[in-house]
């Protein structure tokens, strides 16, 4: 008698069974390449410190007593002005940074294909966040009538432009970054209002200005995309460094970051081209340095960019060489950076109400319009105390994001901490 074999029942099914072995190979393959790959630890110490420093400014800017513009020489003082102008480094490099790790992530197993899909699907996703999330806790207001265009924003749009050019050649891409950088200072003289009916379009790319996109909803452009794009064009294109052997690298990121200095000195004193603001000599020779830096932000100029890029680039080389071991608590922040930034605001600004609370009890500015957006001027300290209060609110963030680095290790299966 013929011996049958036995085959247990298959609950998925013929095509189920196929589907689920295509997954387990799928994910079987991004193990072996994230084994194979380790992960650029010096990217992770600078992006924690460019989110320290941010956090910083904002705390500056909730608790300081000084209601001037800290770049305004005729005001300010030069303590006050090192404590905003150093954080200018943060956005060009999260942004310059992002555009690393989208090319870092074509080495850890994503098709360009997968990778733009990712691109633009985080771009979407960082710009509804920024829209909401980030501007409820800038501003305690429902009503929603007004938001701004912020980092979240810029970041976003970057990436989804990124997941359009990505199928170009790497030097092709470096090419686009170079030249928006490069030219788009030509048009500083264009404005939105010149126009007529896509002044919008151009607000968006190029002017810090407000729109009204829909009728009763108005949008402040606080970061025109077209500079930041090319930031993360160009971040892409840098990626490519990180292939080389470390020593060859080193070189470069020091020869590069000393050079882009270099530059930035030279046409910067010649005051004809690359910031909208010239610098000019001062009653001493401090204040002549500080407007000699002093470089426009919204959007960012050749001169900004020129001289913010090159000092991530010069930290990068020191953080390569560096025992990393001393920056422990940056790798941990650096690690979680979406989630650190969507806390950090909601956590500077409660503190504020809190201070608020304390000094004036209840009142309509209290929980509302404390911080930037509006404050008495007996409201906020000086400079130390400001300082100490940073101090304080970046080891709660800390611990916070510490608490949440754990978890995500600890809960793999989550799908949503995908999202932060």
């Amino acid at each position: 008698m013929e011996r049958k074999e036995f085959n247990p029942p298959n609950p998925l099914g013929k095509r189920g069974l196929i589907i689920y072995n295509f997954i387990l190979m799928v994910l079987d393959s991004k193990n072996q390449n994230q084994d194979r790959i380790p992960r650029v630890i010096s990217i992770d110490i600078l992006r924690g410190l460019v989110m320290v420093l941010m956090t910083l400014d904002h705390v500056r800017s909730f608790f300081s007593n000084a209601d001037f513009n800290p770049l305004d020489l005729t005001q300010t003082n030069i303590p006050l002005f090192l404590t905003r102008w150093i954080t200018h480094l943060c956005a060009p490099t999260f942004i310059f940074l992002a555009g690393i790790g989208a090319y870092l992530s074509l080495k850890r197993g994503k098709t360009k294909q997968q990778l733009s899909r990712f691109l633009l699907l985080r771009g979407l996703w960082f710009i509804f966040l920024d829209l909401t999330v980030v501007r409820l806790s800038w501003r305690f207001d429902l009503s929603h009538i007004f938001s701004t265009a912020g980092v979240l924003w810029a970041i976003g749009c970057s990436m989804i432009f990124l997941a359009a050019i990505i199928y170009l050649p790497t030097r092709i891409i470096a090419t686009i970054g170079i030249l928006l950088i490069l030219g788009h200072n030509l048009f500083d003289n264009v404005q939105a209002k010149q126009l007529g009916n896509i002044g919008w379009l151009w607000a968006i790319l190029h002017e810090r200005t407000m729109i009204e996109p829909i009728f009763g909803f108005r949008l402040f452009i606080l970061y025109p995309l077209i500079p930041w794009i090319a930031v993360m064009a160009l971040g892409y294109a840098f990626g490519t460094l990180f292939e080389m052997e470390k020593y060859r690298r080193l070189q470069l990121l020091r020869k590069i970051g000393l050079s882009t200095i270099v530059a930035f000195i030279i046409i910067r004193a010649t005051n004809i081209y690359g910031d909208p603001k010239p610098w000019s000599i001062q009653s001493s020779f401090p204040d002549t340095l500080l407007s000699f830096i002093n470089c426009h932000k919204y959007p960012p100029s050749l001169l900004y960019l020129l001289i913010t890029l090159p000092l991530a680039i010069l930290l990068l080389y020191y953080f390569e060489k560096s025992n990393i071991r001393y920056f422990k608590p940056l790798i941990i922040l650096g690690q979680q950076p979406l989630f650190f930034y969507i806390i950090h605001v909601w956590l500077i600004h409660i503190t504020a109400i809190l201070f608020a609370l304390s000094r004036y009890g209840l009142t309509p500015f209290t929980f509302s319009q404390v911080g930037i957006s509006w404050k008495p001027k007996a409201f906020g300290y000086d400079l130390p105390i400001v300082y100490l209060i940073w101090l304080l609110i970046t080891f709660l963030l800390y611990i916070i994001c510490d608490w949440f680095a754990k978890y995500k290790k600890k809960h793999r299966d989550k799908w949503w901490l995908n999202y932060l």
